[in-house]
């Protein structure tokens, strides 16, 4: 079960960015001046690339992101610095470089095929004096990080001499770096904590064909070797991530769906980054990176995953435990919030549940298939009493929220501990609301919050009153 909620770990990118730029469009004709489609643009977009998507994909997962590179005096650098400031990335520490272009890759795209891409940037090595400021910078606030990502696209940034002085910097101050590495020669990585690469990339680096579990063991200790790494990893697709320490082990992938791998590598250099900084051992980090990217390929096009989304993610593959559909008001809330951004119509019901029967179940199915997401407003202990009596609850208000969260209509449980879930209500905003049929011609609590109100009626002859009853008479209990 993850338990990532609320960590927000300081963590530095460096690295070569840029700005992946799509015009979007339909081709119906050739050019009369040459034999080319022309392309009539719809729309235009723009997302953060290179180290950047790396960064995106962190601080979707809630890290406190900083970015350390070098950048061009041109509009393109204004424009990527504006979508850093979109998601609340530190820029203080980039370098500009006169007469250096800041990377924009640009991609006409015409009935989902891509027809041309034009690229704008410089590739040269960065200027000596660009990386003595680097290296400035990175020693005067090296302190306020927990984790280093590298992240190089052969761009210039990370020259095999300013690579070198980094990690070397990071192990005096006894912070591990993490490298998305790029070439044959990986010697310039040396004494980083891991490298990311991709099988390709392994068996180009290490010259060793990976085939089968002996070849894929002597190229990760190679390298591993070779590089003076604490940790020797390699990607593998669909058949998960290889990880070497004292022993070999490799942790399957989980991907149910796959529709793009487009910045796959980003997301699992991100997610081992944050979930490591969080505290989570190497194995932990590498499940929870295969989450994330189980996610992230079920997108289309350069996507990331939040934290959210990972969790979301593991608990329909079954590997999470009941407890973690069990929130508090204020995690309810943001996640609301996100659930809405992505689309999602979310539904809310409410009520005491206390011995739980085929009523209430059936009752919660038919709310779930008003929406995608059911959260489920739950009566205290001290609720149910002023409710119900002081005989009641039977059972706690843990046990019932632990029981329901199992249920398969039932996404998510959040306690309230007022008399009615009307601040709940107002916290999450849902689309529909649901209740008991009993509440036709009623003023029903929320119903001036929610888009629509829905009633349900209940199955004839059940309820947890009457089950008491039937256990006071002492007749068997079908339903306990």
């Amino acid at each position: 079960m993850i338990k990532l909620k609320n960590k927000e770990p300081n963590i530095l990118v460096i690295g070569d960015l840029m700005i992946d730029h799509y015009l979007w469009g339909k081709c119906e004709r050739i050019s009369p001046e040459a034999p080319v489609q022309v392309v009539a643009i719809e729309k235009e977009t723009a997302v953060l690339g290179g180290a950047g998507n790396v960064i995106n994909n962190l601080s979707a997962l809630g890290a406190n992101v900083s970015v350390l590179s070098v950048i061009g005096r041109d509009t393109n650098a204004e424009e990527l610095k504006e979508m850093f400031f979109e998601i609340d990335v530190n820029i203080e520490n980039l370098v500009v470089e006169e007469g250096r272009d800041t990377s924009k890759k640009s991609r006409i795209i015409a009935s989902q095929q891509q027809v041309v891409r034009y690229d704008k940037e410089s590739t040269d090595d960065i200027v000596m004096s660009s990386q003595q400021k680097i290296v400035e910078n990175f020693k005067a606030s090296i302190d306020a990080y927990d984790m280093i990502l590298l992240s190089d696209y052969g761009k210039g940034v990370l020259t095999t001499v300013l690579t070198r002085q980094l990690i070397d910097i990071a192990n005096e101050h006894g912070k591990r770096v993490l490298v998305d590495p790029k070439g044959e020669n990986y010697t310039k990585y040396a004494g980083a904590y891991l490298l990311t690469p991709n099988k390709k990339e392994a068996i180009e680096a290490s010259k060793i064909d990976i085939k089968d579990e002996e070849t894929l063991l002597e190229a990760i200790t190679k390298l591993k070797s070779e590089c003076s790494l604490d940790i020797g990893l390699i990607t593998l697709s669909e058949d998960g991530i290889a990880i070497y320490d004292d022993e070999l082990r490799t942790h399957p992938t989980v991907a149910r769906e796959v529709y793009d791998v487009t910045g796959a590598g980003d997301t699992v250099i991100a997610s081992l980054g944050f979930s490591l900084a969080c505290g989570y051992d190497i194995d932990k980090a590498v499940k929870f990176a295969n989450l994330a990217a189980g996610v992230v390929v079920g997108k289309i096009g350069s996507a990331t995953a939040t934290l959210n989304e990972v969790i979301e993610y593991e608990s329909s593959l079954n590997k999470s435990t009941s407890d973690s559909h069990i929130k508090s008001l204020e995690e309810i809330k943001m996640l609301s919030e996100e659930l809405k951004r992505r689309g999602k119509r979310v539904v809310f019901t409410n009520g005491c549940f206390d011995i739980l029967h085929v009523g209430h179940v059936k009752y919660l199915e038919e709310a779930k298939s008003y929406g995608d997401v059911l959260i489920l407003g739950l009566n205290s202990d001290e609720s149910v009493s002023r409710l119900k009596g002081p005989s009641r609850p039977v059972n706690t208000e843990d046990d019932r929220a632990y029981i329901l969260a199992s249920l398969e209509a039932v996404d998510y449980v959040v306690k309230f501990y007022e008399d009615t879930p009307y601040e709940l209500i107002k916290a999450i905003q849902p689309h529909i609301l649901v209740k008991g049929g009993d509440y036709e011609g009623k003023n029903v609590i929320g119903q001036d919050i929610a888009d629509e109100l829905r009633l349900v009626n209940f199955v004839e002859g059940k309820s947890t009153t009457k089950t008491i009853e039937r256990i006071k008479d002492g007749h068997e209990n079908n339903y306990c």
